[in-house]
């Protein structure tokens, strides 16, 4: 049984809007929370975000019968809460279960309700979001947040792309090739020990053997001399160790598929065969590395760059370097944001074996869709197409998109205009927005597959856009009281 929110309060329960927050508060949690009760706060986005809520319901989980889940709308704050402050799990449980402030957000009693998150429990019911609500949901707040500022007659965009690093090491196709065979050779193990079949029982030992090997391998360095012959030795040396180590591998790998074949032949249950495909992924891995890895060291070949993987857990990364100083290359993927001058993330789209350059027309119009007020919207140089120019003319009324290489004369008269050198020095805050992002969960997303990557992100743009807004609500509220204080010390000095 799941429910959004519980209406029944119980005694000494806060309600939501009757929370006070510090309004001098610098700190990210209270405008994220004061954020949060504005949108509870209003009936109608509220009513908007609920029923976007409903949808990340599981559909065979009843929303009236059986044991009680966590309510949607704790789901939302505790989510929303562990990107915007860049917490891990055990941060977050910790938070929730001793914040007082964060504890009334989640309808506890301040002084007598001892209920604690369990670490799974967080895990687990944060899962059950799917990019497409908070998509949604982050376009209802977007707009509310809009609602709040006077006369937004137009919307004025700043595109820009950066890195959102998976949860990887550095990748060799050596240390990929340990991995590969280290999680076939104990994933067998573990499966045999199921059946009661001791055939791995020296998994262990397998593997610290082949770590040997890699450790040997690692270590070795080509020779400096100038000697040629003393710089053939150590060559053919270091091919040695490498045949050495891709053989070891390799025998383990053959040994893997020809004990599932005998498991097989006993035959198979659905269970049984999704572990067994696990086990062949894995080993697919290890083949395609081995023979990478002769190709390279032994054959001296130079492997083309999409033959090459950079993880075998999270498949989905790709190799970027964006030419930043003292960042030579970023593991994972390019993410895209058009930010509005209010600092709110319009939209975002994670870009897979994507250039900005790609998707500068699409991008545009989906997000022109979503806000029709956006008006005009700049991007840098890196999103320049001949081609792009001329259709987003088509689409919104001002396009800032600097050209690459020489300009003509024609490119001259628009780049050179006041309103283009104008908006093209305004670029550059979306910078600031992105840093921001960074800084609050996404210089590095800790959780597991492409799945768990799309969501973290629309979570990610999800909080930010929800601590801008309640940022602007306490400016209001901070303006409000100082009025307030000023209007009481003037009737003071009346009265006296």
């Amino acid at each position: 049984m799941r429910k959004i929110i519980d209406d029944q309060m119980i005694i000494g329960e806060v309600d939501i809007s009757s929370i006070k927050f510090d309004l001098k508060s610098r700190d990210e949690i209270p405008k994220l929370l004061m954020g949060l009760q504005s949108v509870y706060c209003n009936k109608e986005i509220r009513s908007k975000v609920f029923k976007e809520l409903k949808n990340t319901i599981p559909k065979k989980i009843s929303k009236t019968t059986g044991r009680p889940g966590m309510e949607l709308w704790k789901i939302l704050v505790l989510g929303t809460l562990r990107l915007n402050c860049n917490w891990d799990f055990d941060k977050l449980k910790e938070m929730a279960d001793n914040h007082a402030t964060l504890r009334e957000m989640l309808g506890h009693v301040k002084w007598f309700d001892t209920k604690e998150y369990a670490l799974q429990t967080l895990k687990d019911n944060i899962s059950l979001f799917t990019p497409e609500v908070l998509d949604k949901i982050n376009t209802i707040v977007v707009d509310y947040g809009h609602s709040l500022k006077k006369k937004v007659e137009k919307l004025k965009g700043r595109c820009d792309s950066f890195v959102v690093e998976s949860n990887v090491h550095y990748p060799t196709d050596t240390n990929l090739l340990f991995d590969a065979v280290r999680k076939s050779v104990f994933l067998t193990a573990d499966l045999f020990k199921k059946h009661k079949i001791s055939t791995w029982r020296q998994s262990k030992s397998m593997i610290q053997k082949l770590k040997n090997n890699l450790r040997k391998f690692q270590k070795m360095r080509h020779s400096n001399s100038k000697d040629e012959p003393t710089k053939q030795k150590r060559k053919d040396e270091i091919k040695a160790v490498c045949k050495n180590y891709a053989n070891q591998a390799e025998t383990l790998l053959n040994r893997v598929l020809g004990d599932i074949e005998k498991i097989r032949e006993k035959g198979t249950n659905i269970k049984l065969e999704s572990a067994l495909a696990d086990i062949i992924k894995f080993t697919d891995y290890g083949e395609r590395l081995v023979d990478l890895i002769i190709r390279r060291v032994v054959n001296e070949e130079k492997i083309p760059h999409e033959e090459k993987f950079f993880s075998i857990f999270e498949e989905y990364t790709e190799w970027i370097s964006k030419g930043k100083a003292g960042v030579p290359q970023e593991l994972g993927l390019k993410v895209c944001i058009i930010e509005d001058q209010f600092g709110f993330i319009l939209n975002h789209r994670i870009m897979q074996n994507e250039v900005d350059s790609d998707i500068t027309v699409s991008f545009t119009e989906e997000t022109r869709k979503l806000f029709p007020k956006l008006k005009s919207c700049s991007y840098d140089k890196g999103f320049w197409k001949p081609e792009n120019r001329e259709f987003l003319n088509t689409i919104i009324d001002m396009v800032i998109l600097p050209k690459k290489g020489k300009l003509s004369q024609k490119d001259k008269d628009i780049e050179f205009s006041d309103e283009f050198k104008s908006a093209r020095k305004k670029h550059s805050a979306v910078e600031s927005g992105i840093n921001a992002l960074e800084n609050h969960g996404l210089d590095r997303c800790p959780d597991k597959g492409i799945r768990a990557f799309r969501r973290y992100i629309s979570l990610a743009v999800l909080a930010r856009n929800l601590q801008i807004l309640g940022d602007i609500i306490q400016q209001k509220e901070a303006k409000k009281k100082k009025r307030f204080e000023e209007m009481k010390q003037v009737k003071r000095k009346q009265a006296a």
